[in-house]
């Protein structure tokens, strides 16, 4: 029986799991879990959970020899330069008699940085502009050399905003935050969530060594576009536009973080690679399903 570890145990590790129980050769699924009031469902959710923390390197000792696959889904520290997360991990697995066959590792699209508007591919230069990139970097380069060194083939999904139903911009429309007006605004990227969980499936199966895959849609918006979309699908009012000098001042340096960086990402390689078929080829797509959803629910 395959054993899977889920490092990283959030609503898309849940859609993954749920993805592998309907699987006819069922996998045994193991989840790392840092808070042990979560272990009760994800047990019942049909995962073995595993209690570690990765910011306690002696924790992770269990891990080593555990599983065949890993899926890691943890995000970085919110500080400093490194990823001390996935070299804790990294170092855990070592340390096992047997190595896993696979890893795949959720990175993100910011590790391009802003692009200016660009049509970009897997091959674009990597330029991390904010601290919380730059981390992912450091996470893919100590992954990659991890492969090459011990043979573990590695595979790394680089995913941008992730969505579901229950993860649209509503609450933002509904206080009247602001978007960049058309003059200054920069294009997004998406992916769904249960798309996300069908991308680290295939990964498993087709994922080539120390390979990287955009994991995003076929949308081709700019930020401000999506939420008219969903204002318009929830009968919300569209986001009052600013310049970016205004935004500046109103908004956090988080939130102008996504507001800097312009790319338009390509999924060549997701489709043709890892031969996966989106559920929500588009954002539209998807915020019709979450419409629907929610109707179904108030009915």
């Amino acid at each position: 029986m395959q054993k899977i570890l889920i490092v990283g145990s959030g609503d898309v590790a849940r859609r993954i799991l749920s993805r592998l129980a309907l699987r006819p050769s069922r996998a045994r699924v193991f989840a790392l879990l840092r808070d042990p009031a979560r272990a009760a469902a994800w047990r019942d959710a049909g995962a073995t959970p595993v209690l570690a923390d990765l910011d306690d390197r002696a924790s992770l000792q269990r891990l080593a020899g555990l599983a065949d696959d890993v899926l890691h889904l943890a995000p970085p520290p919110g500080e400093g330069r490194f990823d001390t997360r996935t070299r804790n991990l990294l170092a855990a697995l070592s340390k096992g008699k047997s190595l896993p066959r696979r890893l795949i590792y959720v990175s993100t699209t910011g590790v391009y940085g802003d692009c200016g508007g660009a049509q970009i591919d897997e091959t674009r230069h990597l330029n991390p502009e904010s601290s919380r990139a730059g981390r992912r970097v450091d996470a893919e380069s100590c992954l990659r050399a991890w492969g090459l060194r011990t043979g573990v083939r590695v595979s790394i999904l680089r995913a941008p905003g992730i969505y579901a139903a229950d993860r649209l911009p509503v609450d933002r429309l509904s206080r009247g935050m602001p978007a960049l007006r058309e003059a200054d605004d920069a294009y997004t990227n998406h992916i769904h969530a249960d798309d996300l969980a069908a991308a680290c499936i295939a990964a498993l199966r087709h994922g080539g060594t120390n390979r990287v895959y955009n994991v995003v849609d076929d949308s081709d918006l700019k930020m401000a576009d999506y939420f008219d979309r969903v204002a318009d699908a929830f009968a919300l009012p569209q986001a009052p536009r600013i310049s970016r000098e205004e935004a500046e001042q109103r908004l956090s340096p988080v939130q102008m973080s996504f507001m800097r960086e312009s790319r338009r990402i390509g999924n060549g390689r997701l489709k043709n690679e890892l031969k996966l078929r989106l559920a929500y080829p588009t954002v539209d797509v998807g915020i019709a399903d979450s419409l629907a959803r929610r109707n179904a629910c108030l009915s």
